[in-house]
Formats: structure tokens, sequence, C-alpha cells
């Protein structure tokens, strides 16, 4: 064997090792999670609770290619229109303290018309949940290409990708799901690949957003929307008990039931605003038992270039705003 051969084969025995190390250390955290679940959460029968019902994730790669396997395995039919929203119609969230009219007409449009829009994206990441927002994203997030959070605010200083991706039943073109993929621009790696509805939740007097993200099962968060004096907009999942808005594991225990873990001390807030020139914003923040974990701050404006007549016609239409 030559020195070059050598030296090849010991830099690549580290890398082998290191990705069987890496590789052993996500399935047992991966196993610690689905157990936690099983073990502490509720079993829940189907029938009776049909505001949980979610798409589960099997193990292995989540991707970009989620949506395509659920239309798949579903028979639904897949398209982008170019004016797609997460929320075709916010006038669904109306409930009884909880006004649509009071929102800022240049919210509801991007929450209708999504995909008219590019992100910008700052992170911040605090340091009381620096290492295990590490431990899931290095060992578990980059394995499944799924739920990708930002450790490093140079991950995102390349940007993000947004795309909006429609589910819809043959024949009668019934929307199904509403998929929102952002990836990082710099590596292609997913962010996230969630599914977008709206969803009457027991314990909400308003209909919440429901975000599901498949994982090995799913991660399910239901937003309650909040309309303030401003007319800026708010989604928390703050709620503390089961039932109510906040984050909700569930995986498979049977044909008939799920197991459901309610994790009341993981907090999502949102509050989209337009900022003083008229551009829209999102702070976003994560906390868990009081403590702030990971900050996103969002810019999102209207592609000029993108998407032909669909944005001519929504500048003109928010020039009145």
């Amino acid at each position: 064997m030559t020195i070059e051969k050598q030296r090849l084969s010991v830099e690549e025995e580290p890398k082998g090792v290191r990705a069987a190390v890496y590789s052993v250390l996500g399935l047992l955290l991966q196993i610690c999670i689905e157990w936690l679940v099983r073990l502490t959460g509720r079993r829940i029968r189907k029938s009776e609770a049909s505001w949980l019902d979610c798409v589960l994730g099997k193990p292995g790669v989540i991707g970009s290619g989620v949506y395509q396997r659920i239309a798949d395995v579903e028979k639904l039919e897949i398209g982008q229109p170019p004016d797609a929203g997460l929320i075709p119609n916010f006038e669904s969230l109306r409930g009884p303290s909880f006004d649509p009219n009071r929102v800022d007409p240049r919210i509801r449009h991007f929450y209708e018309h999504t995909a008219l829009y590019k992100l910008e994206v700052w992170s911040e990441v605090y340091f009381a949940g620096k290492f295990v927002l590490w431990l899931l994203v290095e060992f578990i997030s980059r394995r499944m290409d799924q739920l990708n959070f930002p450790i490093s605010s140079l991950e995102v200083a390349k940007g993000m990708t947004s795309e909006i991706v429609q589910l819809r039943e043959p024949g009668s073109g019934k929307l199904a799901y509403t998929g929102w993929l952002r990836r990082f621009r710099g590596t292609g790696k997913v962010i996230y690949a969630g599914l977008y509805s709206v969803s009457q939740v027991p314990g909400e007097t308003n209909p919440c957003v429901k975000v599901t993200f498949p994982c090995y099962g799913s991660s399910s968060v239901y937003l309650r929307p909040c309309a303030y004096a401003d007319g800026t907009f708010g989604l928390v999942s703050t709620g503390a008990a089961f039932g109510r808005s906040g984050f909700y594991r569930v995986v498979e225990s049977g044909p008939d039931h799920w197991r459901v873990r309610n994790f009341t001390t993981l907090h999502e807030i949102f509050h989209v605003y337009a900022d003083e020139d008229g551009v829209l914003r999102t702070d976003h923040e994560i906390t868990f038992v009081g403590l702030t974990i990971l900050r996103l701050h969002y810019k999102m404006t209207l592609a000029k270039s993108s998407n032909g007549e669909a944005a001519r016609d929504a500048h003109k239409s928010l020039q009145t705003v």
C-alpha cells in the first residue's frame, strides 16, 4: 500500500466511526422520545378525537419528498398554484373572540397568498436551550431531514426558500392538505416540512391554526389566533391543558388508537405586523418551562419578478391598503 493510500485510509476511518456513532446515538434519542410519549401520553381512540387526526411519518428520511409520498398513499393530486396561501380563507378563523376584520389586510393577504412572498430570516439561539437543541438537530433532525432548526445564525445567512404545496382530492378538487416547505437556501436542508389547516380544538372558543410536522409519528402545534388593537396578528400555543392550544406529540397505538403527549410547558408565539415602512415582519419565539430557547425573525415581501400576473395584481391591490 502506498503512502497516499495509507493516508486516505486513515482519514476515511474516523468518518465511518463517527457516522456509526451518530447513527446509534440518533436512534437511541428517537427511541427515548417515542417511549416517553408511549409511557406518559394518553391513549386516545381515533374516532373520539378527530381534531388530533394527522399525517404520521415513518422512521427514516422525511425531507422535501414528504408531500409526494402523502399524495401517493392517499391518492391525492399535488400542485403548486402561484398564489396559494397557508389559509385559503382567513375568515375561517373567525370565532366568538376573534374577528378577522380587526387584522391588518396586508397580514391577511400574506396568509391567503403566501406563495407570492419571499422570506428573509434571522435567528438567535439562547444559552438555556442551545445544548438540547443541538442534540435534537445533530442526531435526529439531520438524519430525517426535518425540523433542522438553525443552531447558528450563519446557517440562514444565504436565506430561506418558501414553497406552498396543495394536495387535493381528484375529481372534487377539495383541498386535503396545504404544505409549507422551507429550506436553507445554501444547503437545501429542510427546516420545516409542515402541513397547515384550520381546526376546532375542544378547549378553545375560536378555531386554531393546526401545523403538523410528520417525523416518527407527528409533532402537531395548535395555535390560537389573536387580533390586537393595533391591527397586528398573533398565533400562540400557550394552552395549559390537554384539549387546548399547544404542542402535541402523536404516535400510533394499534389500528384504532393514538398515544398522545401534550407538552404543556413548550410554547410557540408568533407576532405578525407591518413595520413603519409597511414591510411585513414576524417575531417567532419558542419557550420551554418559561425559558426562551429560540427566536426567529422573518421579513416577508412580495416577489416582484416571480409568479407573473398574480404578483402584479397583488401589488396593485395592496397599494390602496
